[in-house]
């Protein structure tokens, strides 16, 4: 007689007795900390350590000494400090505005209007000026504004900007750095724009159309809401960048022969207190108001669009 014996059901319960399964969680492990320990490290060195470096120097002297908020009071009524700051609120107003609207349109049109082929070829284009740095595409623009050399200087003629010098006019430069920043920065969101509105699925685009939404409300009331992380998180990546703003309004004020006054922005007015007139921790106390200024307008648009929320199955 035959005795048949019932195949053992493997319940998945990991062995004790260092198998391979175990072996292989533990080299996936390895590996996961190995491809972080890099990021942790530049990490620490150029971020967590420089930033705890900031807050010491702005809450001390220059005798290492405790001084409370004495360097936030003293640089916070220097003369320069709310024209520095009232410069850079009114370029980030414009640039945030026009970053918002013009790349989710632009992104918009491209995915329902452009054949794929020709919006390959336009996203490409439109990534080009972002791989220039930031030196480089001033040097574009400074060739672009000079009305005596530049291809639209019968644009800047018919405004009235008949010289460099009126172009670079004080109230001229949020909307110049503007056009700089946009036309640097913005064609890279516009291809990650397109991307998150690639992710849309077709059959929600396709049930909004059975049920009437011309292209227009598709757009406002389903392609919009749904990729609504993607632009808070746009709206904060550019809000930081924007409060950094150095490179442009100083390579300006040379070439102007200091018609732009050299503390146009918060950094260059750090710059000015750090390597100028020797006060590390004045340029500390500014560089945390910057900081606190991102966080505060971070915190806010988090709070507000749930970024990070995961949504319920």
């Amino acid at each position: 007689m035959t005795v048949l014996e019932t195949p053992r059901v493997s319940t998945g319960t990991p062995r004790r007795d260092g198998s391979a399964p175990s072996r292989r969680r533990g080299r996936r492990l390895n590996a996961g900390y190995f491809f972080v320990a890099g990021y942790a490290v530049l990490l620490l060195a150029f971020g967590v350590f420089p930033t705890a470096y900031s807050f010491y120097l702005a809450f001390t002297n220059d005798r290492g000494q405790f001084t409370g908020l004495n360097q936030f009071t003293k640089v916070a009524g220097d003369y320069r400090f709310l024209p520095a700051f009232g410069h850079m609120l009114v370029y980030l107003a414009l640039w945030l505005v026009a970053l918002v609207v013009l790349v989710v349109l632009v992104a918009v049109v491209l995915r329902g209007r452009i054949r794929p082929g020709t919006s390959a070829v336009l996203r490409f284009l439109y990534y080009i000026p972002g791989a220039l740095a930031g030196v480089a595409s001033v040097l574009v623009w400074l060739f672009m504004l000079d009305p005596d050399v530049s291809p639209v200087s019968w644009l800047l003629n018919a405004m009235g900007m008949h010289s460099f010098a009126a172009v670079l006019a004080p109230g001229h430069l949020p909307v110049i750095l503007m056009l700089i920043a946009f036309w640097t920065g913005a064609g890279g969101w516009m291809v990650v724009m397109y991307g998150a509105l690639n992710n849309i699925p077709d059959e929600v685009l396709e049930a909004a159309r059975m049920d009437g939404a011309g292209p227009w409300r598709t757009v406002w009331h389903i392609q919009i809401p749904m990729i609504r992380q993607w632009i808070v998180y746009m709206s904060i990546m550019a809000f930081a960048t924007g409060t950094q703003l150095f490179v442009e309004p100083q390579l300006l004020q040379t070439a102007s022969l200091g018609r732009v006054s050299p503390t146009w922005s918060p950094n260059q007015l750090a710059f000015v207190f750090a390597f100028q007139q020797g006060d590390f921790n004045g340029a500390a106390a500014i560089s945390v108001f910057l900081l606190s200024l991102g966080l505060l307008a971070a915190g806010l648009l988090v709070a507000r669009s749930n970024l990070f929320s995961l949504d319920e199955k």
